[in-house]
């Protein structure tokens, strides 16, 4: 099993979306799911998840959708891959090595901080994809 799921890389793409439009009117499913290239369905499902950890706030009525409930400046990576993916594992279960589950239980906490960025650091990846040539 993967790191990290589409679960996961849906949910930063929805976010990212999503902190684009940043103290503009909601967002519909629709418009994030055609901009991130998420099926509408699943999506649905990912900001409910969302939702419910605090990351985003939904809004009722004709011009509702969804939005981000802080600053992108205060929504880390972490959280969101932890409100959807339940935690990052590096293994699926513990070994019967006391050894090798000390160095997972490292290897878990070493991963938990590279993704303790804030949604706002990502915009140093824009400007390398801006930069990248062929």
């Amino acid at each position: 099993m993967p790191l990290i799921s589409t679960k996961g890389t849906y949910g930063l793409a929805a976010i990212c979306e999503l902190s684009k439009h940043e103290g503009e009117s909601p967002m519909q499913i629709k418009e994030i799911a055609t901009n991130a290239n998420i099926p509408q369905n699943y999506l649905e499902q990912l900001l409910g998840k969302l939702r419910r950890a605090g990351i985003v706030k939904s809004i009722r009525g004709a011009k509702g959708g969804y939005m981000l409930a802080c600053d992108p400046k205060e929504i880390k990576v972490l959280d969101i891959l932890i409100a959807l993916e339940d935690d990052l594992k590096i293994v699926d279960a513990k070994v019967e090595h006391p050894i090798l589950n000390l160095f997972f239980d490292d290897s878990r906490e070493s991963i938990k901080d590279i993704f303790d960025i804030s949604i706002m650091e990502l915009s140093k990846y824009k400007n390398k994809f801006l930069n990248y040539t062929i």
